[in-house]
């Protein structure tokens, strides 16, 4: 395992009662580096993120994201965007109270002048500029995805943790929330982890692709990990996906 690697997971086991969630994952990602997770439901993609984001304990193994268990790591260090089916859009908050959450890690009551400016200023960074003082239970799919985004980018983070960014968003936003990660990436050298059901995505936008169902399948450039053998160990039957990817420029 790399001791300079922003995230480096080790023979990582999660169980849940007898059950193990996770078994023996392993892998190392790096300043710059994009990771795309990927495997069936109930694969334990995102319990890996918790993991990450130490919400869930190892049974054994380590995880470490910049040297330190995750409990410790320096939450400046670290954005994190979940399924947006997760949010209660009847909350009554603005989208930049939820940018603030990113900040206060808890819902604002009151915000000052200087925190009013930095949610702005995140919300402008994704281009949701003009959704500020807009109703959560008013925004789209791809609306919201960006407010998260914006959220997640408020501390400048070094390490970006996603959860299906693209789910419940259209084509069209799919392909911004791309753009934004990867000039995002480009501009501070993030590291982006990110749990993923789209194939094509992986292949254009990941520098390694973790296949995993419960147990570690493959890591490592797309075409390699992504090849229509480790497919078919984690879904069997793969339909005609083996054509789609066959269709897909090489990876850079």
């Amino acid at each position: 395992m790399s001791s300079s690697a922003a995230v480096a997971v080790n023979e990582l086991v999660v169980r849940r009662g007898e059950h193990r969630v996770l078994d023996g994952i392993t892998f190392d990602a790096s300043a710059g580096d994009f990771v795309a997770v990927i495997g069936p439901n109930g694969a334990g993609k995102t319990t890996l993120i918790k993991a990450l984001l130490g919400l869930v304990s190892c049974d054994r193994g380590s995880v470490r994201v910049f040297g330190t268990p995750p409990p410790e790591t320096d939450p400046d260090l670290v954005g994190y965007v979940p399924q947006i089916k997760t949010l209660d859009r009847s909350f009554p908050a603005r989208a930049a109270d939820l940018v603030l959450t990113g900040l206060r890690h808890r819902w604002p009551f009151y915000t000052t002048t200087t925190e009013q400016v930095r949610a702005e200023e995140a919300l402008e960074r994704v281009g949701a500029g003009a959704l500020a003082d807009r109703a959560l239970s008013t925004l789209s799919g791809g609306e919201l995805q960006r407010v998260y985004l914006a959220r997640s980018l408020i501390r400048t983070p070094r390490l970006l943790v996603l959860d299906e960014p693209a789910t419940g968003v259209d084509a069209a936003g799919a392909t911004d929330v791309y753009g934004l990660l990867e000039d995002y990436q480009a501009a501070h050298q993030a590291t982006i982890v990110m749990v993923t059901h789209d194939w094509n995505a992986a292949y254009h936008h990941a520098t390694h692709a973790l296949l995993i169902d419960a147990q570690q399948i493959s890591f490592g450039p797309p075409p390699e990990a992504l090849d229509e053998r480790c497919l078919r160990k984690a879904f069997g039957h793969i339909g005609h996906a083996h054509a789609m990817l066959h269709t897909v420029p090489p990876h850079d």
